[in-house]
């Protein structure tokens, strides 16, 4: 990018041109003439080519001239560079994926994919954070381990679905526990673990106070959100009529969250817990984590600049020169 460091020199333009205009007016106030008794002879003359160019030397003059007014004026080429020190964090969300989570008391459809619609857009607000997905039931397992791939992420995160496909119930240590583990060796300045289940611990082979010391140790911040609301609900399960068309039946449930132990693993790890009953509840709980968990980006600019005016100078004086060269010698003009 060009800048100008002194552009009121650029105003020199003014008595220039001013200067042009007096000389333009006297070489037709004061032109010399002759007189002849008849023309005819000299209507068919045809001027000379130093005729046609003694107007040159004048015209370098005027360049060479304005071109020493663009030097005055001090063209500057500025390079300028941007340098951005980020300092991510570490987030891994563990998510509930027991058949309660598909209890209908949350929109759009229930409570998994309320949480699922949350967490997209929780991702897509951050910067340049890593983060993973586990998902657990009555095991656990890493569907996206730390990433900065965000697109890879929220593709695994639109397939995640209630699955018999591993144990029944609801392993909150052991899905901490995997949680932290995903996290024992990072570097970045946070690590958090965001956790989201609608249950009590009834399964799994880590006790959830073990998988606290575990996170404690690591200093690893748990945010933790009870979903759904306690007492009896309807969970959706499908069966198949005699003709195999599903049909989708409700069975009643106990749905209860475990406040004290979420609570604890919150407190206890400098993080906080929510009750989220309905969806606009939790996306204000993940709009107020995307508040508490900011990625520091410091920018620092750097502007170089390089002076340009003396390639202009030169060519000034050159064209003044050969101006000076040319009017002297063979567009000299006569007396």
């Amino acid at each position: 990018m060009i800048t100008w460091e002194s552009p009121l020199a650029f105003l020199l333009f003014i008595p220039l041109i001013g200067v042009l205009a007096w000389m333009y007016y006297e070489r037709h106030r004061r032109r010399p003439a002759l007189k002849f008794s008849a023309i005819s002879a000299l209507k068919d003359r045809v001027p000379s080519l130093k005729a046609r160019l003694v107007i040159v030397p004048l015209i370098l003059k005027v360049l060479g001239v304005s071109l020493a007014i663009v030097a005055l004026a001090r063209p500057q080429r500025a390079d300028t560079k941007v340098r951005r020190n980020i300092e991510g964090i570490d987030i891994v969300i563990a998510l509930d994926i027991s058949d309660s989570m598909l209890i209908e008391d949350m929109k759009p459809e229930n409570r998994l994919e309320a949480s699922k619609e949350v967490i997209k857009n929780f991702v897509e607000g951050r910067v340049s954070d890593r983060i993973g997905l586990v998902v657990f039931s009555g095991e656990s397992y890493t569907r996206v381990p730390l990433t900065l791939d965000y697109a890879l992420f929220q593709q695994s995160l639109k397939e995640v679905q209630t699955t018999r496909n591993i144990k029944m119930g609801t392993a909150i240590g052991v899905a901490l526990a995997n949680s932290v583990g995903r996290l024992k060796d990072s570097t970045a300045k946070s690590r958090v673990v965001i956790f989201l289940t609608d249950g009590e611990n009834n399964s799994g082979t880590i006790d959830p106070e073990t998988a606290l010391e575990i996170a404690k140790g690591y200093d690893v911040r748990i945010y933790s959100i009870g979903m759904g609301r306690d007492g009896q609900a309807q969970l959706p399960v499908y069966i198949q009529n005699s003709r195999g068309r599903k049909i989708k039946r409700y069975r009643p449930i106990h749905s209860k969250v475990n406040e004290d132990l979420l609570g604890r693993m919150a407190s206890e790890t400098k993080g906080k817990f929510w009750r989220a009953t309905t969806s606009k509840a939790l996306k204000e709980v993940f709009d107020e984590i995307n508040q508490l968990e900011k990625t520091k980006i410091e920018v620092n600019s750097y502007t170089k600049y390089a002076e340009l005016f003396p390639g202009w100078l030169k060519f000034a004086a050159l064209a003044y020169v050969v101006s000076l060269i040319l009017g002297q010698t063979v567009l000299r003009r006569g007396p």
